[in-house]
């Protein structure tokens, strides 16, 4: 498999660069909805206008035919919504109003979008000059292909989103996992045609766009999973439900965005998959007026951390073979506090955890601390057994500040979990470890994967130690000297212009 770059892309960069014109145009707050308002309207109105005219030359007369887009999961665009009608004015005074106007139009013709598309454009705190360069920037788009042009839009908004995290910082990770992890997570839980995939705490929906990729990969199509999701952040549920239509996957998210804890707006759903990033330690989540809930199986969480009543909620919305991959911060693996150790241990002891994987620092563009992939299983091919991976090592970095997987890291880690479920798997000192209840019950049931797995052997390159010392001393010798040449030649310089050390 060819190594690819999940963080960095051509295209999508260009169209971020370049609506960045809007920068200082407008308040920082409302230039993350702008530009994915846009990018959204670009791709529905393009998706209609391509059925559009497919059924105008069909000839039948449904090219005005709501069902007629609704069977091919699209959007109808009214004729002031459409993009044409927008490019036409881009450059008139009153182009904002024309947004806004094709946005209202858009949310009345598709009740699933209702309150969902910004409606800002308008806003005298816009340029509206430097808004028609942007509307020229999307008009001039290559949209020759339906499906590649699905994915171009789909990947420049799923792109501008990890932009805005990286900018946007802590809070930017509200909303946006770094997608080589999301691949990860799908890579090893591998969802299938005809499933339900659950994230109660969804951001913008990353989790289901690589769900469904991975489906259609898999000689299936995109609408083949059905999605259901939960977001406590309005603006960021309304990014999700952008998100899911721009990738033309109808998606359950609920009529508002909603508290998961408090207000479950999927209390009967059973799910195959359930694949979630959730908030980190978050503290006052109201455990004091949840003691008694029924998800709390395995011990009440403590009201300072809510690591595992994230954990409990997700194993209660299991199907009954049903799988979980979690992101979880490595606290969770050894704490003892309040409870959490007791919780874990009955979590073990039921059979529930199947691998535990240890990240690299940096993948993440809003946290730096070391963080963990969690995989539950409610029916385990290798029973009483847990499959630990000291992945700490792998990744590059694609810039000073972030790392990532290529895609053969990817398919290391994925291929790494399928031989151990198919019991083919063999222990590799340093990187993974297959290990048994009763073994990880002698470590007090903590899961630093470290713990299992130990430390990578090195090779012994067979020179005699002496000889060793006496070579490496030698080039330190060497280094030293050099040293206090270049050292010589600073201070003789810095004299040469009248300063001296």
């Amino acid at each position: 498999m060819a190594t690819s770059n999940n963080a960095n892309i051509g295209f999508e960069k260009q169209i971020w660069d370049a609506a960045c014109v809007l920068w200082g145009h407008i308040p920082a707050a409302d230039y993350r909805k702008v530009i994915v308002g846009l990018i959204f309207l670009r791709y529905i109105s393009s998706a209609f206008e391509k059925r559009y005219l497919q059924l105008v030359e069909e000839g039948d007369g449904f090219e005005d035919d709501r069902d007629a887009y609704a069977e091919e999961n699209i959007f109808f665009v009214p004729e002031e919504a459409r993009w044409s009608t927008i490019s036409d004015v881009a450059h008139e005074p009153e182009i904002g109003k024309v947004i806004d106007d094709a946005m209202r139009a858009i949310e009345k013709e598709n009740t699933s979008l209702k309150n969902v598309l910004p409606k800002i454009y308008a806003s005298p705190d816009l340029d509206k000059r430097v808004l028609g360069e942007v509307v020229d920037l999307f008009t001039n788009m290559d949209m020759g292909d339906t499906e590649d042009s699905k994915d171009l839009l789909g990947r420049t908004y799923e792109y501008c989103i990890q932009q805005f995290a990286a900018y946007e910082g802590v809070k930017g990770g509200e909303f946006y996992t770094p997608s080589s992890i999301v691949k990860t997570i799908v890579a090893i839980l591998k969802p299938f045609k005809n499933c339900r995939v659950y994230d109660p705490c969804c951001g913008s929906g990353g989790m289901f766009v690589q769900s469904a990729k991975f489906i259609q990969a898999h000689s299936g199509k995109r609408g083949e999973i059905a999605v259901y999701g939960q977001e406590s952040n309005a603006d960021t549920w309304k990014m999700a439900k952008m998100n899911m239509a721009i990738r033309g996957i109808d998606a359950d998210f609920g009529p508002y965005q909603a508290d998961t804890f408090f207000n479950d707006l999927h209390k009967t759903l059973k799910a195959d998959f359930i694949m979630a990033n959730p908030p980190f330690n978050l503290s006052n989540w109201g455990q004091e007026n949840l003691k008694d809930d029924v998800r709390w199986k395995y011990g009440t969480p403590p009201a300072g951390n809510a690591n595992y009543a994230w954990i409990q909620h997700m194993i209660h919305h299991l199907a009954p073979n049903g799988k979980i991959g979690l992101v979880l911060a490595n606290g969770a693996l050894s704490t003892q506090s309040s409870g959490e150790g007791e919780i874990r241990k009955n979590i073990i002891n039921a059979d529930l955890i199947e691998g535990i994987m240890a990240l690299p620092t940096q993948l993440f563009y809003s946290v730096t601390i070391p963080v963990t992939l969690w995989f539950i299983s409610k029916n385990k091919k290798q029973k009483n057994k847990t499959l630990f991976i000291d992945a700490r090592k792998m990744g590059h970095m694609v810039d000073r500040k972030h790392r990532d997987f290529s895609d053969d890291d990817i398919k290391k880690l994925a291929d790494t979990f399928s031989q151990f479920q198919d019991g083919t798997l063999e222990d590799v000192k340093g990187f993974c470890a297959v290990v048994d209840t009763k073994e990880i019950e002698k470590q007090d049931y903590i899961l630093t994967p470290g713990r299992y797995v130990g430390i990578e052997e090195v090779e012994d390159d067979d020179e005699p130690f002496e000889e060793k010392m006496a070579r490496l001393t030698s080039e330190l010798s060497d280094m030293f000297k050099k040293n206090h040449e270049l050292e010589a030649e600073i201070r003789k310089n810095l004299e040469a212009i009248g300063y001296e050390i």
